[in-house]
């Protein structure tokens, strides 16, 4: 720790991502990016762009790419914000929303880590909410005072799902305040409230391409709701960096959006092998969350628990996610890979478990 830390540096207590090692290659499914690659037409798109342009700085707006966006989701371009990643929507998000001294913003006990983090990096009060036994986000938790509200949907690392009713509910009760939707992984089988934003004038979606669009590596996020609220999150972004988004990530972003067609085909695939493996899991004995993710939280207690499970997957050069954390000590996070990878996967836990028997 050095002397020339601020006191915030010194205190606040880093997001950890998924491991990316190099001693070895590994099967990865541990960060829960797409198997496949990204559409051939964003690989184009891009190459058509990596030319003599590269002097000049990005479009600060990203409007084409926003109009691209509100067509798609049948919205108008002020209704959209593009940022490096979902992410840096969140960065924004918080201090565009969220007061430092005040109510507190409320999100699950059981969530994505990078919340607390962002929370003690804004000096923002913050409450946890319970889930359940089986991992359910509980709507009632939120109808109280509060300076605000994010819940993941799917929710991370469970990949549990919420209704759109319970997100309407939620809306509701809440009319005073900013309710973020965070739909990093809705394109698997959750339920977006997209349709929802023109009614409810608190409402913020992000989204990002990293997942469901294959596109990790450049770092695109946008997000969707009033036009007074993507005002705001401008004010914050305009204050900090105009220039967010590169123009070679423009370019393709553009692309992967418009490829509807290789986009339902790759999460059509991701989907239907995450069903098969969660099926062969269950035959086993393991305990499968139903996941609307690209990925699954499973445990098997009797056989292996989850730290141990980790690291033995991990000596056969298979990375799953592991928490050490309460409720969630005893499950692995595994990302879906191609069906090979997933093979390979399901070999390893028969190996790993018939030696426990």
């Amino acid at each position: 720790m050095s002397k020339y830390w601020s006191i915030t540096a010194k205190n606040i207590k880093p997001y950890t991502p998924g491991e990316q090692p190099k001693d070895r290659k590994y099967i990865k499914l541990n960060t829960n990016e797409n198997p496949y690659p990204p559409s051939p037409k964003v690989i184009e798109a891009i190459k058509s762009v990596a030319n003599e342009t590269l002097r000049l700085y990005p479009d600060p707006n990203c409007d084409e790419l926003r109009q691209t966006i509100a067509e798609y989701c049948n919205l108008k371009k002020e209704q959209v914000f593009i940022g490096n990643g979902s992410d840096e929507l969140l960065a924004f998000s918080f201090p565009a929303f969220f007061e430092p001294v005040g109510k507190p913003i409320l999100f699950a006990e059981i969530t994505y880590s990078f919340y607390p983090v962002y929370a003690a990096l804004f000096n923002t009060t913050y409450k946890l909410i319970p889930v359940d036994d089986e991992f359910n986000v509980l709507p009632e938790g939120y109808y109280q005072e509060n300076g605000g509200i994010i819940i993941a949907n799917p929710n991370a690392p469970t990949g549990k799902g919420i209704s759109g009713e319970s997100i309407e509910n939620i809306l509701k009760r809440n009319a005073s305040s900013v309710v973020i939707i965070d739909e990093a992984y809705v394109d698997f089988g959750g339920q977006s409230s997209v349709k929802l934003i023109n009614n409810y004038p608190n409402l913020l979606i992000i989204k990002t391409l990293s997942k469901s669009h294959s596109l990790a590596g450049l770092r695109v996020g946008y997000a969707l709701g009033n036009e007074e609220l993507i005002a705001g999150i401008i004010r914050i972004k305009d204050s900090i960096n105009s220039y967010t988004v590169d123009r070679l990530a423009l370019a393709g972003a553009r692309e992967a959006i418009r490829d509807d067609v290789y986009f339902q085909e790759t999460r059509s695939k991701i989907m239907k092998s995450r069903e098969r493996v969660s099926g062969q899991l269950r035959e086993i004995g393991f305990k499968v969350i139903p996941s609307q993710a690209n990925f699954i939280f499973v445990s098997s207690e009797q056989q292996c628990r989850g730290r141990e499970l980790f690291q033995r997957l991990r000596d056969k050069g298979i990375l799953v996610r592991y928490f050490d954390k309460p409720k969630i000590d005893n499950f692995i996070r595994v990302t879906i890979g191609t069906d090979a990878e997933m093979d390979c996967f399901l070999e390893a836990i028969a190996v790993i478990c018939a030696r426990r028997m």
